[in-house]
């Protein structure tokens, strides 16, 4: 049965919807701001961390279950997951800071790490010809999330009419609501549906790709490389999203600017997905890959001299930069793990791929320790570029490899 082209399309669309709610996971750096009067950096650093650890769990733990359990009940699951966890959220009030944890970073990453791979995987398996455009859309609308809602939730948040209590009460029952619709929309095609053939550089090693399991996956050296090079590189982008406001507002930026700032760093992080898709379509993995980790290594080493230099607008350009890259690595992991190890076992090999972002979201907690430490970011950001050098290396050394 040839695909109905306007049907897949319908798929992308309800796929971009979904993901631009789930994609609040990012505004972190904008909606921590009524936590700061209660703890300090290095806490609510922490909290980002075990969000994007447990995002990732909850994306692995979909890609084990992605062939027993339907995209329905895994949407269902998250869209619980993520509303129970904004809920809690919505009602803390201080003191302890454990339940925010519990709720934030667990509940609400749980969830919406199940969400993420389920959209992805189910939405991408209608673009079997079109890899790089399908991830690429798909990972914008999750990355412009923040963009589009970040300062919303922020007027929200410090209106007296509002508060920021009822604002995350609401982004629980949106998230929640949009999640549970996307649990009805949300299909795989139908077993015997015909795809147009792939076309264009960026398919070229698609002939040979053979169907591979996880297990077989551990034992590839590609794997590997891949995986540390762009843990390293991702950091960056991590630690932007945790402290892009608090960044820029240290180089003299009024509040207002600093959640536009953060918007900024959001509205890069798409459009990273989106040109590092395109780019694969049209130059090919590996290249996409290197122009990715010289992106990377500028990135850091930009907000080193804004912060040495006292710059906002190198500031501002420097944590875009952070995001640009960090939307780039959704994109190419995302299009990699089709591309080498095929659509069989996607939904897992593109969870495994994904737990980059659990070694990576450390950085998150250890620069708000050095903040607290130093009073400023600029030894974070050192480290930072002295990493992603190395890790540009390993990407550069990379393109030379055979699967």
């Amino acid at each position: 049965m040839e695909a109905d082209k306007l049907i897949r399309w319908h798929r992308l669309v309800f796929g971009c919807t979904a993901l631009i709610f789930a994609g609040i996971i990012y505004s972190w750096s904008i909606i921590k701001a009524p936590f700061e009067s209660y703890w300090d950096s290095t806490q609510l650093g922490l909290n980002y961390t075990l969000t994007i650890s447990f995002f990732c769990i909850g994306s692995l733990a979909s890609g084990f279950i992605a062939k027993k359990c339907s995209s329905t009940i895994r949407l269902l699951a998250s869209a619980i997951l993520a509303f129970t966890g904004f809920f809690v959220v919505s009602r803390l009030d201080g003191g302890s800071i454990l339940p925010l944890y519990i709720a934030y970073g667990v509940l609400a990453g749980l969830g919406i790490g199940v969400a993420f791979i389920t959209v992805i995987a189910t939405t991408n398996a209608w673009f079997p010809d079109r890899q790089g455009l399908s991830s690429g859309i798909l990972l914008t609308a999750f990355g412009l999330s923040a963009f589009i809602f970040g300062r919303v939730a922020d007027v929200m948040g410090r209106s007296e009419a509002i508060g920021w209590q009822n604002t995350f009460m609401i982004i629980a029952i949106s998230l929640g609501a949009v999640l549970l619709v996307a649990a009805l929309l949300i299909k795989p095609p139908p077993a015997g549906t015909v795809f147009p053939a792939p076309k264009g550089p960026g398919k070229k090693s698609s002939s040979t790709t053979e169907e591979t399991t996880a297990g077989a996956i551990l034992r590839r050296p590609l794997f590997y490389l891949t995986f540390i090079s762009t843990a390293i590189i991702v950091s960056s982008g991590i630690v932007a999203f945790s402290f892009a406001r608090n960044i820029v507002l240290d180089l003299g930026s009024s509040a207002s600017f600093a959640v536009t700032s953060a918007g900024i760093l959001a509205a890069a992080n798409g459009l990273g997905r989106l040109v590092s898709g395109w780019l694969f379509d049209n130059i090919g993995l590996r290249k996409t890959q290197v122009v990715y980790g010289a992106t990377g290594f500028l990135a850091p080493l930009t907000v080193v001299i804004a912060l040495m230099t006292g710059s906002l607008f190198l500031g501002v350009v420097g944590v875009s930069l952070c995001g640009f890259t960090y939307g780039s690595t959704s994109t190419t992991t995302s299009v990699l793990a089709a591309n080498y190890f095929g659509p069989k076992y996607y939904s897992l090999n593109l969870a495994m791929m994904n737990m980059i972002l659990l070694p990576a979201s450390f950085t998150s907690t250890l620069a708000g320790r050095i903040k607290d430490m130093t009073g400023e970011f600029l030894a974070a950001f050192v480290i930072l570029a002295s990493l992603t050098a190395f890790g540009s290396v390993l990407m550069f050394f990379l393109k030379s490899r055979k699967n």
